[in-house]
């Protein structure tokens, strides 16, 4: 399974709005104790009261008044400060008032991705003795909890966790992030940081943009429409996606016999098995699924009388590692992405019969664990308040020829559409923000070249909420997986050239090079240290205006010369150097791409001439080993159209 590092998600059916008292919270729960505002610009505060009433602010010695509107909803703006406090925030409103202690005034940053984004300081080269020296109090932390919504959250549900660095609070909080600060606290040190993590293991980008954004990247409009009837209809829409997802299995199995695993009457084969235990299946001491990841059906059957029929009910299942479809007498009743939530699905009145009744799970898993587990009692929990048991023999059949996964609804929570924007960066309103580091990819490179389109639409997305100049740095992939001895294809090097290209085009953005401090045997490699010393240099140059190189050597063009084919570059620090340099000479289709030696100049690199030539790839495929160089940072890997 992909795991999440930090709190499980909250979904289905369980997208819901803030609770109603923090949506009536006086201030807005991201103002909490410990908060950092952002310095040199004004500042915006924000909460509910009661339609009408005027609300008074106090910030240090900064005072404004708001009035709230119908909808209870208020915002104030204080005049902008320089970096400083600590100050205590209050807001006064009738009879009530509210303060928050020991605010900062510096700068913010939200750090956002998945996995490697999320990998905590207690984990990386070192972590001990790194979070044994992290106390700074000058630092504070805020991490946002996992949320995945239907539709966008208003504020997060209870007061923000803003903590000061040091060890009792550091280890479980991004490396990248927090070592990206600790080198920009060196360069600043009279200004305190404020760090946003805000990221989930396993996202795909999709699931972090706005409708609004989704729409503008001409998203599949079907998509969130389901997503939309999912928040107003959950049973309808899984009756739609349910429809579609056996149309794709009705696709994917060759076997006749097992077209249709979940319908009532379907009469199951020798393939078929009485499955062990209801534990992970890697535990069950079957060889063939010691290391399976793949798909799974499993089929049970429960008796009821006329009078639990019907009756409305709860299918409660227990958690399935990681994604289930489920049926009940042949309907598709639910669908969860995520491996450690509890399934419980609604069934309304007449969804179940008399007699016998099948239940059927189809289990995707897709990495480590797999399967229906946990000490848990599963039954069919009736509206009267008595349960059926499901402790009947339950059938298992794992899907042996395992190609492709299958599609995922709109609504999953970490590769959907817009369900994690609008659980976890719609609740963050608009925070200021200094700037934005986005480690993020892994989930896509499926689509490696495809990834552009979204990267931009993400930025255009966020800075419409923090700021249309606001600086973003893109960690690109590192080396990870197969070692290529030869010219291939690779998902992971089309995504990292998605990165590069969309870096090139924005004077805000740069792009973070880490092809060298990969590892090919894992997806998590644990060196974050120097992720976040090259996320800080990029902000420095981005975000402070620094005169240092942001990206290291990066390619501006290729053009044919007498000589050959010449690579220009820029932002070298010093000249170009190095070990090993794999560039390739590539027609315009797959395949035709060769390698070729390479002539290493100042500033340049020379390739051999080649007429047939379309292309020119450097450091290409998933894990390549690369020495182009300045005196400082690798060069990124890059695919050019010869001019």
């Amino acid at each position: 399974m992909i795991r999440p590092l930090a709190a499980p998600a909250i979904l289905a059916a369980l997208l819901v709005p803030a609770s109603a008292s923090a949506a009536d919270r006086l201030l807005d729960p991201m103002f909490a104790d410990h908060a950092v505002i952002q310095r040199d610009r004004p500042i915006e505060i924000w909460g509910r009261a009661a339609p009408g009433e005027t609300i008074s602010v106090k910030l240090g010695d900064a005072r404004a008044q708001a009035k709230a509107g119908p909808d209870g909803a208020w915002r104030a703006t204080l005049p902008a400060m320089k970096a400083g406090g600590p100050y205590a925030l209050s807001a006064r409103a009738g009879g009530g008032a509210v303060e928050a202690a020991d605010l900062l005034v510096g700068d913010v940053f939200v750090c956002s991705g998945q996995s490697n984004m999320e990998w905590p300081v207690g984990a990386a080269v070192n972590g001990k003795a790194e979070v044994a020296s992290s106390a700074d109090a000058g630092i504070r932390l805020l991490t946002i909890p996992q949320l995945a919504s239907a539709t966008p959250v208003t504020s997060l549900a209870a007061p923000a966790a803003w903590k000061p660095a040091g060890p009792d609070t550091v280890g479980d909080f991004s490396a990248a992030c927090f070592f990206m600060a600790q080198a920009l606290r060196k360069q600043h040190p009279a200004v305190p940081l404020g760090l946003i993590d805000n990221s989930w293991g396993g996202s795909a980008i999709e699931a972090w943009l706005s409708p609004a954004a989704w729409q503008a990247a001409q998203g599949d409009p079907a998509a969130l429409a389901l997503v939309g009837r999912f928040a107003a209809d959950p049973a309808g829409a899984n009756r739609e996606w349910g429809a579609k997802w056996e149309t794709w299995w009705a696709a994917y199995e060759k076997d006749p016999g097992e077209a249709t695993p979940w319908a009532e009457d379907f009469q199951p084969g020798a393939a078929w098995r009485k499955a062990p235990s209801l534990t992970n299946w890697e535990t069950w001491g079957i060889p063939e699924l010691e290391k399976y990841d793949g798909m799974m059906w499993y089929r049970t059957h429960v008796t009821l009388t006329a009078a639990q029929a019907g009756q409305a009910a709860t299918l409660a299942l227990g958690p399935v590692d990681d994604v289930d479809e489920t049926w009940v007498d042949g309907h598709a009743i639910g669908y969860t992405s995520n491996a450690s939530a509890p399934r419980r699905y609604a069934l309304p009145a007449g969804a179940l019969h008399a007699g016998d009744n099948v239940i059927v799970v189809n289990a995707l898993d897709v990495w480590g664990n797999g399967g229906m587990y946990g000490d848990v009692s599963r039954a069919i929990e009736l509206a009267d308040g008595s349960r059926v048991p499901l402790d009947g023999d339950w059938l298992y059949r794992p899907v042996t020829e395992f190609r492709d996964q299958p599609p995922r609804a709109p609504w999953d929570s970490i590769a959907g559409v817009t369900t994690i924007y609008n659980g976890m960066v719609a609740p963050i309103g608009r925070w200021g923000v200094k700037g934005v580091a986005w480690y993020q990819g892994e989930s896509n490179a499926w689509d490696g070249r495809g990834y552009e389109k979204w990267l931009r639409a993400l930025i255009g997305d966020w800075r419409s909420r923090w700021g249309a100049a606001l600086p973003v740095a893109i960690v690109q992939l590192p080396n990870y997986g197969m070692i290529p001895t030869q010219p291939v294809e690779s998902g992971w090097a089309d995504l990292r050239d998605s990165q590069r290209r969309v870096a090139a085009g924005d004077p805000a953005a740069a792009l973070v090079v880490t092809i060298d401090v990969g590892d090919p045997a894992n997806l998590h490699p644990p060196a974050k240290r120097p992720v976040g010393d090259r996320l800080a240099r990029a902000m420095e140059h981005i975000a402070y205006g620094a005169k240092v190189t942001a990206s290291g050597p990066l390619p501006v063009d290729a053009r044919r010369t007498p000589s050959g084919i010449a690579i220009r570059f820029r932002d070298v620090e010093g000249r170009l150097g190095g070990g090993p340099a794999p560039f390739e000479l590539c027609g315009a289709d797959k395949g035709t791409c060769r390698p070729v030696e390479a002539r290493v100049e100042a500033t340049s690199v020379l390739l051999p001439a080649d007429s047939a030539a379309t292309r020119i790839r450097y450091c290409w495929g998933d894990a390549p080993r690369c020495g182009l160089r300045d005196s400082s940072l690798p060069a990124t890997p890059f695919e050019l159209e010869i001019r």
